[in-house]
């Protein structure tokens, strides 16, 4: 494949206090996650970004080792640099615990930023949800190797965790500081999955562009005394994160809703299948399968828009 162009890469800031080293990395990191470098395109010539940035070839050196630690290039003896391919990374959709404790399991670093935690005026459905208005919003970005991986805003009762702060929360599970600061631990709740395509705001927040995939998560959770304990929502990189989920006889708890049913009457509870009704329901691998298909096909039309 033939060299990427750097045409478009911007110039260093030489006046400010940032290294040129990282303002190269940083160049060319924004560069390859805006999709303008696809996976394998060679990037160019350590020589040539010598040239372009005006920096010595240390300089280049330091800011490609930078980004082959992040795993956004790849680099072998005698041979240019390569974007490599998006890692994958993988979150059980059914299972109460976060995102944190499940990166954590399998030995992913989740950074955390805390872009808000205050009183705030919650949705209608999230004020009936925890039968009041005193509510604290909180509002997260999730990074793996300094790459945003998902914004998370979640709704918390104010009067369950007094003195709850933003710095409890940096690069911690939530979950984690709720059971040890205040006792709660996560029980029962429920989640849903949904396609949707990225606003300005989540655009920014995530790296990406307007109209982009994303995956959302949406969950309402209860505590160990069956007490409303959060309601959250939370926007991921579709091409970085794949939802696993766990399909067994005993349990299911998949429900391929991916649009509002809000409106739609319950299904019959009476042990006999109602007339229209899809028999498959009960199946909970043909459920999984389900859930899966219809989110390849709502990603497949986000992307036929954007």
């Amino acid at each position: 494949m033939a060299p990427a162009t750097h045409d478009a890469l911007p110039d260093l800031d030489r006046a400010g206090d940032i290294p040129l080293h990282a303002q190269v990395a940083s160049r060319l990191r924004g560069y390859i996650r805006s999709n303008k470098l696809a996976a394998g395109a060679v990037l160019p010539s350590e020589a040539a970004l010598c040239d372009r940035f005006g920096v010595a070839r240390s300089v280049v050196r330091q800011a490609l080792a930078a980004l082959a630690a992040e795993g956004l290039i790849q680099r072998e003896s005698g041979r240019p640099a390569t974007v490599a391919a998006p890692q994958e990374h993988r979150r059980l959709v059914q299972r109460s615990t976060g995102l944190y404790e499940q990166f954590a399991q399998s030995g992913v670093s989740l950074q955390t930023r805390v872009l808000a935690l205050g009183p705030a005026t919650p949705p209608a459905e999230v004020a009936e949800f925890f039968g009041t208005t005193r509510l604290l919003m909180l509002e997260r970005l999730r990074h793996v190797a300094e790459a945003p991986l998902a914004y998370v805003r979640t709704w918390l009762p104010a009067d369950a965790v007094p003195g709850l702060r933003a710095e409890h929360l940096v690069d911690a599970s939530l979950h984690g500081v709720l059971t040890r600061q205040f006792g709660l631990r996560p029980g029962a709740g429920r989640n849903q999955i949904r396609a949707v395509a990225a606003d300005d705001k989540l655009a920014a927040l995530l790296d990406t562009q307007a109209g982009t995939p994303l995956l959302m998560l949406q969950g309402q959770g209860m505590d160990q005394h069956g007490k409303p304990l959060e309601w959250f929502t939370t926007w991921h990189r579709a091409e970085q994160l794949v939802f696993d989920v766990d399909v067994s006889m005993g349990h299911e708890s998949v429900h391929p809703r991916l649009h509002d049913t809000a409106s739609e009457s319950p299904a019959p509870s009476n042990g006999h299948d109602a007339p229209g009704h899809d028999p498959r329901e009960h199946d909970p691998l043909a459920r999984a399968q389900a859930l899966v298909a219809e989110l390849s096909a709502e990603l497949a039309r986000l992307r036929r828009q954007s």
